[in-house]
């Protein structure tokens, strides 16, 4: 497992927190679909560096 991958997914983990709080606060919907497009393309190309 290389560096690059663990950054990529902490990253996307980090931003699928964001997205779950953001929701929660009943958050605009066009912040919760950049934050979730943001993080499944971090941790998809985390775990395809893998």
């Amino acid at each position: 497992m290389n560096n690059t991958a663990m950054i990529l997914i902490f990253v996307g983990l980090f931003l699928a927190g964001g997205v779950i709080s953001f929701w929660k606060q009943k958050q605009s919907k066009g912040v919760i679909l950049v934050l979730v497009f943001g993080a499944v393309m971090c941790l998809a190309s985390g775990l395809m560096r893998l």
